[in-house]
């Protein structure tokens, strides 16, 4: 998720030994593979927060710092660094074990869901000399393709961090810094991929497993294109090497058009990653709802500049403001309050109750299903969508980007059915 764009071994070996190994799903009889990309809708969720930590999904984890969050670390590099291995471990096996589950993944096949994109770090596959973070995700990320078969989901597997950090996002693991392009760092994340399409690309994963993305939301503006261009088709062949999953790319922030004539989905099978959030800018929290609906509507034209590749839009949300505690990043505030670098007031977050369904309004609530109807009817015009989040730590104004609950207060369309108001983008 795009937070904010920047201006310009003795413990190991411990952790290593007291890695979690969950019990493993039993492999089912194979289903028919693959997934019929443009002719079937990709409507599904990403298991935000779970694999690869953010502070605004369980700020329970960061809960230690609340009184004086400036001596707080900002993200996954600095909250094991702090803890220790050790410690992070244990912290970190009990978060794996109870954030998401196989209900959740029955419940997202009972919605009507059929993919769920699954973000995971370098650091699951590879630990770099001196690196903090604790691994044992690679169990879990097994565990949910077997809940995935067993619900008739789909999963794609999203590379979320890589080695420097490819964005300065702490969603990448690595915050306000952005090394990757930087030494060794691009020849590591494709060992990386190596790893996960010499494994995941191949049964008894390839029956479920129907991407694999190469990486997340390079941020482009700040990276030297050629080289990005690069790695993208190095990493497709790395990746193609093991199979024929498909291979996702992200758009890194640029128009899709100028990602024609690199890779294309017809003969090589790879798709284009969107993203498309309306809160990340000052002038975007200070629309109004018209202005807000507006822009969603006419947000299909983002998706329709791919000549050669099918385009998903792989991160949205229903949020119309960056309420939700500290989804700038840790000790970082709402730019709907002024309260971030070079935005202005617009409005109290608690006193509009954004993001809190227990006391938003019923015009706010049904505001909220038509933005959400609005992104819909844009998204289904290209290949398909997947939804930011399918849950966050509640009591923190981030309901609007929980689609669980979403779906529970009944703000949120079955995909493929008669949306409540399919007149909304005129």
């Amino acid at each position: 998720m795009k937070v904010t764009i920047l201006a310009s071994a003795v413990l190991a070996a411990c952790a290593a030994s007291a890695a979690p190994n969950p019990r493993p799903e039993p492999v089912l009889q194979l289903r028919a593979a693959g997934f019929n990309f443009g002719a079937q809708k990709v409507r599904g969720v990403n298991a935000g927060g779970w694999l690869v930590l953010e502070p605004w999904i369980t700020p329970s984890l960061w809960a230690y710092w609340n009184n004086n969050p400036g001596a707080g670390p900002v993200d996954e590099y600095h909250l094991c660094q702090r803890w220790g291995k050790v410690d992070c471990l244990r912290r970190l096996q009990r978060h794996w074990d109870t954030f998401m589950t196989q209900a959740d993944f029955q419940k997202m096949a009972a919605r009507g869901l059929n993919t769920v994109r699954i973000p995971i770090g370098y650091w699951a596959f590879t630990l770099l000399p001196g690196d903090p973070y604790v691994q044992g995700q690679q169990a879990y990320l097994d565990r949910a393709i077997g809940w995935a078969r067993s619900a008739g989901l789909k999963v794609w597997i999203d590379l979320h961090g890589a080695p420097g950090s490819q964005n300065g996002f702490d969603n990448s693991g690595l915050r306000d810094q952005i090394n990757w392009q930087k030494g060794d760092t691009i020849g590591q994340t494709l060992g990386v991929l190596r790893q996960i399409a010499s494994k995941y690309s191949k049964a008894p994963y390839s029956d479920t497993v129907v991407v694999i993305e190469l990486l997340n939301e390079p941020l482009g503006p700040n990276l030297d294109f050629t080289k990005l261009r690069q790695f993208y088709y190095d990493g497709f062949g790395n990746v193609r090497n093991y199979g024929s999953t498909w291979i996702a790319i992200s758009d890194a922030f640029k128009q899709v058009s100028q990602w024609n004539g690199i890779l294309n989905s017809n003969t090589q099978k790879v798709l284009l990653d969107h993203h498309h959030y309306q809160v990340f800018s000052p002038g975007e929290v200070s629309r109004s709802f018209d202005q807000q609906i507006s822009v969603a509507c006419g947000a299909r034209t983002e998706t329709q500049g791919s000549r050669d590749k099918y385009v998903v839009v792989g991160e949205w949300s229903g949020a119309m403001t960056d309420c939700a505690k500290w989804l700038n990043g840790f000790n970082r505030y709402a730019r709907y309050e002024g309260r971030f670098p070079g935005s202005w007031w617009v409005g109290s977050c608690s006193g509009n109750h954004w993001g809190d369904l227990t006391k938003m309004s019923w015009t706010q609530k049904q505001n909220l299903r038509k933005y959400i109807e609005a992104q819909i009817l844009s998204w289904e015009t290209a290949a398909g969508w997947i939804f930011w989040t399918w849950k966050a730590e509640g009591g923190n104004m981030n309901d609007d980007w929980n689609m669980s609950k979403l779906f529970d207060w009944g703000l949120i369309p079955r995909p493929g059915t008669t949306p409540k108001y399919p007149r909304i983008c005129g």
